[in-house]
């Protein structure tokens, strides 16, 4: 049991980090421009197949791609917003 337990404890503590931090052109505000241009894209091309498709010229399966990748984009946006209006509140009940 001690020889399992100290083997993970050692792989666990080589084991490279998923994500390391970047100090390059995507990070801070130009990541949230960039995070702000592609959820703009992801509307545009949803808004210009649904437009395809009515006029007939798409395949209805990438209306329902585009609708699906749509609401994920909405409902991301959504949940990263209320985090933010959540933290915004903790704040202010902090103790100045």
């Amino acid at each position: 049991m001690e020889l399992k337990s100290l083997s993970a404890i050692q792989n666990y503590t080589s084991a490279k980090p998923a994500t390391t931090p970047s100090e390059g052109p995507d990070s801070g505000p130009s990541l949230l421009k960039n995070i702000g241009e592609d959820f703009a894209a992801t509307l545009a091309k949803s808004e210009q197949i649904a437009q395809s498709t009515m006029m007939g010229n798409a395949d209805p399966h990438a209306l329902v791609q585009a609708l699906a990748q749509t609401e994920l984009a909405v409902e991301t946006a959504v949940s990263v917003r209320n985090k933010v209006v959540e933290a915004y509140q903790e704040i202010l009940r902090m103790p100045v």
